[in-house]
């Protein structure tokens, strides 16, 4: 901790702070701002509730107003700071409201009921994190059930996408062929190929072989990356070809070399490409959008979906919904992230 405070706090004047120092603090904290301002936005949005979402000017932390048990009412009532015609505050629960009129009583005072203008009162409230939200959202839809799709999906389809990626990489950068480069070209230029489209012709392809309105069809579609490929070749050209050589001659297969030698030592590029692949798939929500129309088939970005109507959005639901999405993202990247920094610094060295 203390080099991490002298790094830190390590300044190029010596007694005082120069010019350059304050031009790196005032970027790098604009830059903390900006990456983290949204997340931080999202999760303390998601404790929300559905009119303060919508409340102008917002307000970063999440706020409900207070409300107090009275007797004689079976609901909870909410409180207000009422300022009589005397000049005094006092504290008032609302009954009803009629226009611009409020009903308001005492609620040691309970038979007695104020008349009050409503610009005359002021909402008591306090920070709440409770997880209505969450319990709601969880309940309004079949949660676990897309929750699992979205697991399936995303580990099938990343298990595959590591497989082909690397079978590709491995030909591509250890086997001398003609037309290897023609080949690699080829592949690295799909990358200029916008999504919209090859949508529709794979569309076809899928229902074609039955896979409209199954799992398959968004998990296989995808499996194949040209940007999945580039990496692990181009780590795995950093392998000394004398490995494999010895390999060969010590009479192992070339499975055995591509089992044995080249995932091992492959390792850090394939953790970076497993960040990605679970980050694709994940949140994808085009494409499952189009291949699944079945409800119980739907993954999590597509059964969000659900919370948008017509003449409704429900914002709050949809905004706790989310922060559930992410703890998966989350938890893979803090198993993985020793690794993401040396795969992608190593990539491309030869």
């Amino acid at each position: 901790m203390s080099a991490i405070f002298n790094f830190l706090t390590k300044t190029r004047g010596k007694n005082n702070l120069h010019i350059t120092d304050m031009l790196t603090y005032l970027y790098l904290t604009l830059g903390i701002v900006i990456m983290f301002g949204p997340v931080l936005w999202l999760i303390l949005s998601s404790f929300k509730s559905s009119a303060e979402v919508v409340k102008f000017p917002p307000r970063l932390l999440p706020y409900r107003q207070q409300t107090i048990q009275v007797e004689g009412f079976d609901d909870p009532l909410p409180l207000f700071n009422v300022q009589l015609d005397n000049g005094s505050t006092q504290t008032m629960a609302q009954v009803r409201r009629i226009g611009l009129e409020a009903q308001m009583i005492d609620p040691a005072k309970p038979e007695e009921i104020i008349k009050v203008n409503i610009n005359n009162r002021e909402p008591i409230e306090n920070v709440y994190f409770g997880l209505d939200n969450f319990i709601e959202g969880i309940e309004s839809f079949n949660f676990a059930r897309y929750l699992w799709n979205s697991v399936i999906v995303t580990v099938v389809a990343t298990i595959i996408t590591l497989l082909v990626n690397s079978m590709a990489a491995f030909a591509l950068s250890k086997y001398q062929f003609r037309g290897r480069q023609t080949i690699f070209l080829v592949m690295i230029s799909t990358l200029m190929i916008p999504l919209s489209v090859v949508l529709v012709p794979v569309f076809l392809v899928i229902t074609t072989v039955g896979w409209n309105n199954n799992l398959l069809g968004v998990i296989i579609p995808g499996a194949a990356t040209p940007t999945g490929m580039f990496l692990l070749r181009q780590y795995m050209l950093t392998i000394p070809d004398e490995l494999i050589d010895a390999a060969r001659i010590d009479g192992a297969s070339e499975w055995r070399i591509y089992a044995q030698i080249i995932l091992p030592l492959s390792r850090p590029a394939l953790a970076v490409l497993t960040i990605f692949s679970v980050m694709w798939r994940w949140n994808d929500f085009l494409w499952p959008l189009i291949v699944l129309s079945r409800n119980e088939l739907f993954t999590l970005q597509v059964g969000l979906n659900s919370f948008q109507g017509e003449l409704n959005v429900q914002w709050h639901l949809i905004l706790a919904m989310t922060v559930l999405t992410l703890l998966p993202i989350s938890i893979v990247f803090a198993f993985l992230q020793k690794n993401i920094t040396t795969g992608i610094a190593t990539t491309g060295f030869k």
